[in-house]
């Protein structure tokens, strides 16, 4: 028994230790390069006698260019054995490491949380006096904030001065969305004064990072405060920022604030993202300021604001729905102009204001100009056509609303039928209900 184990131990051994030969590293093809880089990483990725392994490969001396395609290839899914393949180059005395291999290591140790290796990596790098990149060290600053180590990513933010590295925008940047991402505002706003004060400018992301943050905890007036302070001190918020903010007061229902700060960014000369202006009107046109709306509209069209089918949706049936017909004519063809193509709905809000206000004549003009205009209404739109027909009394032509949806291959409801066949009763038309009785029960028949 004893024996049998040890035999089968060597030859897990011999089998882990004759890897095959690598593709030649000397060849002048790039295929034939880039198989050897290729090979070379599978070996570290997945050989346990790693050193073994490329000792008995009879590699050619490594050269940077080498150990760094190697390094990316292997360190993003095995980490420490990329770091023993790179100690092991390291031994060679032909090859000199140089910052890149440093980094193709540092990041992908500080996301598998191998936090002393990676420290000790950085160390070596100071030792050789390389610099260290200040976009590794916002990588693992975000690294420490995804594992929710947020006091270490403090503790490596303020050790970057020690190793000669500076505190950019995109550091301040990463450190700023870890305090965010567990709800420490208070240090997040003590960072951005510390930014004052270096003089180290916000950006986009900065703006973003902390107003996203905010609306998502529901600090709304922070947000707004933070974004009015920026521009007081001379920080130009990002439109993006502000459209993030609005985003949050409509949600929250803040629509008077939501308004006010989309009327400055008009006064400033600057347009809210066409979703973020949508998303506002909705709200204001669903809380019934249709006026305000259509203002709004016309004021940012002729600042440069290209309104898209969405716009148009929204505010067609509200200004329909409040009765302000013309308005809602004017909205359709100017949606018409800007080349988009109606659907049967948009036609609907309107031919329904038309037919409460009495004006069936211009509603039937109207649905007459849809069919003609190339967009065939679907069987919602007849069903509510039939239905206003007979409220308004007008139930021969509802009638003939019916016999055209089957012409057009649609089965009207039975309540459509009922509707217009108490109607035309009503009225004395006995022979035309018995008519539309007939093709009901033909058309149930089948």
């Amino acid at each position: 028994m004893l024996r049998s184990s040890a035999a089968l131990l060597l030859r897990r051994c011999c089998l882990h230790s004759f890897a095959p030969p690598a593709p030649a590293l000397h060849s002048s093809s790039k295929d034939a390069y880039f198989a050897a880089v290729s090979h070379i990483a599978g070996v570290v990725r997945r050989d346990f006698y790693l050193e073994r392994t490329l000792g008995r490969m009879r590699l050619p001396p490594p050269t940077s260019d080498l150990v760094l395609r190697v390094l990316r290839e292997a360190a993003h899914s095995a980490p420490l054995s990329a770091l023993r393949f790179f100690a092991w180059a390291r031994n060679s005395s032909s090859y000199r490491p140089s910052g890149p291999e440093f980094d193709a290591l540092i990041l992908p140790l500080a996301r598998h949380r191998h936090w002393s290796q990676m420290w000790k990596l950085a160390e070596d790098m100071r030792s050789l006096s390389l610099p260290l990149l200040p976009s590794t060290f916002s990588a693992v600053i975000e690294a420490y904030g995804d594992a929710s180590h947020v006091d270490l990513a403090v503790d490596v933010f303020n050790r970057l001065p020690k190793f000669d590295c500076p505190q950019t925008t995109a550091v301040y940047n990463a450190l700023l969305s870890a305090l965010c991402r567990v709800g420490n505002f208070h240090g997040a706003y003590a960072l951005i004064r510390r930014m004052a004060r270096k003089q180290v400018l916000p950006d986009r992301q900065t703006f973003s990072i902390l107003v996203n943050a905010w609306c998502a905890a529901g600090k709304l007036r922070e947000a707004q405060d933070f974004l009015e302070e920026m521009n007081r001190r001379g920080f130009k918020p990002p439109v993006r920022g502000r459209d993030i903010l609005i985003d949050g007061l409509v949600d929250a229902g803040y629509l008077e604030s939501a308004k006010s700060m989309v009327l400055r960014m008009t006064k400033e000369g600057v347009l809210p993202d066409i979703t973020t202006f949508n998303s506002l009107l909705q709200s204001l046109c669903d809380s019934g300021e249709t006026d305000f709306c259509v203002g709004l509209l016309q004021e940012a069209s002729d600042m440069g604001l290209c309104p898209d089918i969405s716009t148009y949706k929204v505010l067609i049936p509200a200004v329909s729905k409040s009765g302000k017909i013309e308005k809602a004519f004017k909205l359709f063809y100017s949606a018409v102009d800007d080349g988009n193509k109606p659907f049967p709905s948009l036609y609907a809000t309107i031919i329904k204001a038309l037919c409460k206000a009495g004006r069936f004549c211009d509603a039937f003009s109207f649905f007459n100009d849809m069919k003609g205009k190339g967009h065939p209404p679907n069987r919602p739109v007849f069903t509510m056509l039939v239905k206003l027909c007979v409220r308004g009394g007008k139930f021969v032509e509802a009638a003939n609303y019916l016999v055209e949806m089957t012409e057009m291959g649609m089965v009207p409801m039975s309540q459509s039928f009922d509707m217009v066949v108490d109607g035309l009763k009503h009225c004395g038309k006995h022979e035309l209900a018995m008519r539309m009785e007939q093709m009901e029960v033909s058309l149930r028949s089948y």
